[in-house]
């Protein structure tokens, strides 16, 4: 087969992709962006599975068999009732773990391109979006992660997902304010209730559809309205301190702030000129004992990129190999 060629050749690859958020306030589970912080990997295959990691939280990320990226790309081929050979992977990671930026659906969505380009699947974008979503269970930050910008998304009546992309106006712009502690997903979901009223579904139904319209367009005339949400925010409020005062921020030029997926960290959206209202997130931590750092990451526009990759390997000796 061409994939053994190439594999006794030693051909590599190398695959990026971007950070995440989701909800975006009022899409909740439905709207997700990319944001220009990356997860790459580069890959071949090898005689036995070694995982080297570098990067942000690099301490966190698996060195082992039941690494997140080898685990999906295991997952895949069980899917496709394919083998996967094993591998040589380099990890290099920029995106915090833990703080809803999405590091999960990077890797899930990095594991799903090593499966395709490995067993030479062929997938153009839309599958490789199809499969992420099945193993994450729902589509918002994978679709981010393979399309790029601003996506809404949805899993269709048979169980497909669906995804439309928008490009964010350039006079919009986001950055990221990451507090100094982690929350995990589960608890974040834990404290959402099991339904929720008509009048509240109502509210959040109307403001998504502005919202969506308002980043389509580049209106500012929807904000800080466009952003108000009452089915996931007001309920993690009380394990985001200072969460409740950040929402209600209103500034020249701040369209307004959001949860970033299910927090800790804060999307903040503002006018081109006035990166400034950034600061007013983080003195609000502060003021509440934490500390917080500012990641001008910008949109990605491109999702997932993969290519063949000519640079040397390094000898493996901080390697786990099994």
């Amino acid at each position: 087969m061409a994939a053994e060629k190439a594999g006794a050749m030693g051909a590599a690859w190398s695959v990026r992709v971007p950070a995440s958020s989701a909800n975006l306030g009022p899409g909740f589970d439905a709207l997700g962006l990319a944001l220009s912080s990356y997860l790459t990997c580069r890959f071949r295959r090898a005689g036995r599975l070694t995982i080297r990691v570098t990067g942000r939280d690099a301490g966190q990320i698996s060195t082992g068999e039941d690494n997140l990226i080898w685990q999906t790309a295991l997952d895949v081929a069980r899917d496709t009732g394919a083998t996967l050979p094993p591998i040589e992977l380099e990890v290099d990671n920029a995106i915090p773990l833990g703080k809803g930026m999405g590091s999960s659906a990077a890797a899930l969505t990095a594991g799903v391109v090593i499966a395709d380009r490995l067993l030479e699947l062929g997938w153009p974008a839309h599958l490789i979006l199809n499969e992420a979503a099945r193993i994450e269970g729902h589509p918002d930050n994978v679709a981010a992660c393979v399309l790029g910008s601003v996506v809404a998304s949805a899993i269709d009546s048979g169980g497909v997902a669906r995804a439309v992309r928008l490009e964010l106006p350039e006079n919009f712009l986001v950055s990221v304010v990451v507090p100094d502690f982690p929350l995990p997903t589960k608890e974040a979901r834990r404290a959402l209730p099991e339904s929720y009223s008509k009048a509240d579904t109502v509210f959040n139904v109307q403001r998504a559809a502005l919202l969506t319209a308002a980043l389509a367009t580049g209106s500012t005339s929807a904000f800080p309205a466009a952003f108000e949400d009452r089915l996931h925010q007001p309920y993690r409020e009380a394990l985001v301190p200072g969460l409740a005062d950040i929402l209600k921020l209103r500034a020249p030029g701040l369209l307004g702030c959001t949860l970033s997926g299910a927090g800790p960290s804060v999307l903040v959206f503002y006018e081109k000129g006035h990166e400034q209202v950034c600061d007013l997130v983080r003195q609000i931590f502060a003021h509440h004992g934490r500390q917080s750092e500012v990641i001008h990451a910008g949109i990605d526009r491109h999702g997932y990129t993969l290519v063949e990759d000519h640079a040397p390997w390094p000898t493996p000796t901080t390697a786990a190999r099994f």
